[in-house]
């Protein structure tokens, strides 16, 4: 069942801002009124938020190369300085705006802040290859004492994933897998994914049914064959819930208040991923079998 928005009160929910609504001036304003709905309804939003079609639009006007592997962006030495600039200078600052618009809620920040993210070099296969996708990094530690500084002085932190390792190399991390590693720090209640699809379809692209539950290791097992673009989003959602994180949720950011409706009641449409339960809820009674949308890890 729903937590009602008072149990929910004094609860961390770190937001992955992303896809088509980023370059919707509407869906930005709306994105950007969730948030600040949250926060007054008594929850503390984080927001993570990432940037690839301003990235692929400025790469695009200096004519340099754009590549995914593995559904990561490969990220040369030039490209980094590209990611850095449009990340923390114009798609946060944007962010950042739009929720200030409501009041002074919103402090921009990125993961090299007071070494928010560590990260090293990530390594990337496909087909059972391996590939360079370059200056692509991978958070192996969170330092969240700044992030919780501003949420305890009122503020939604604005965060670009952007990291250092620790000999000092700046990585570009994906937005998701930043959301879920803050989401886990933060001991957050909830973690959420904006994405432009439904959620997770059971058999793309055979079928457009969408998982609308799953547990962890269900997910899990599904990770090999999930297409490119989602692989990413749902990989941050099993990192999340088995981090400590009590549900992780891939919600369709193309529809107006996806984010407030889908923390609040649950009503947004999308997938919601949790931890493998520690009893044998068969054996309760009145437990209700599972739907048909619903996947177990023995389904």
């Amino acid at each position: 069942m729903p937590l009602r928005p008072e149990e929910l009160q004094g609860s961390t929910v770190v937001v992955k801002f992303g896809g088509h609504a980023m370059v919707d001036e509407a869906l930005q304003q709306s994105f950007a009124k969730d948030i600040v709905d949250l926060w007054h309804a008594g929850l503390r939003p984080v927001v993570v938020h990432g940037g690839g079609p301003q990235i692929n639009a400025m790469l695009d006007r200096l004519d340099m190369e754009t590549r995914f592997e593995a559904g990561l962006r490969v990220t040369t030495p030039e490209a980094m300085e590209v990611v850095r600039m449009v990340l923390t200078g114009r798609v946060q600052r944007d962010l950042v705006g739009h929720i200030n618009a409501h009041g002074p809620f919103a402090v921009g920040m990125t993961g090299e802040d007071a070494h928010t993210m560590t990260a090293v070099r990530r390594a990337a296969w496909v087909d059972g290859r391996p590939v360079d996708i370059g200056l692509v990094g991978d958070i192996v530690d969170v330092n969240p004492g700044m992030v919780r500084t501003l949420l305890e002085q009122g503020h939604i932190p604005v965060v670009s994933p952007v990291a250092r390792g620790e000999d000092g190399q700046v990585y570009n991390v994906n937005a998701d897998l930043a959301a879920s590693a803050l989401a886990v720090a933060l001991g957050a209640e909830r973690l959420v994914m904006l994405t432009d699809v439904e959620g997770l379809y059971a058999d793309w692209p055979h079928s457009t049914d969408v998982i609308e539950h799953l547990t962890a290791d269900a997910l899990d097992a599904m990770l090999p064959e999930l297409a490119s673009g989602m692989l990413p989003k749902m990989e941050g959602c099993l990192r999340a819930v088995r981090g400590g994180v009590r549900k992780a949720h891939v919600l369709d950011g193309r529809v107006p208040h996806a984010v407030l409706r889908g923390v609040l009641d649950e009503s947004s449409p999308g997938t919601t991923v949790v931890p493998d339960p520690t009893v044998d809820t068969a054996s309760l009674i009145g437990n209700a079998p599972a739907g048909a949308n619903d996947i177990t890890a023995n389904a």
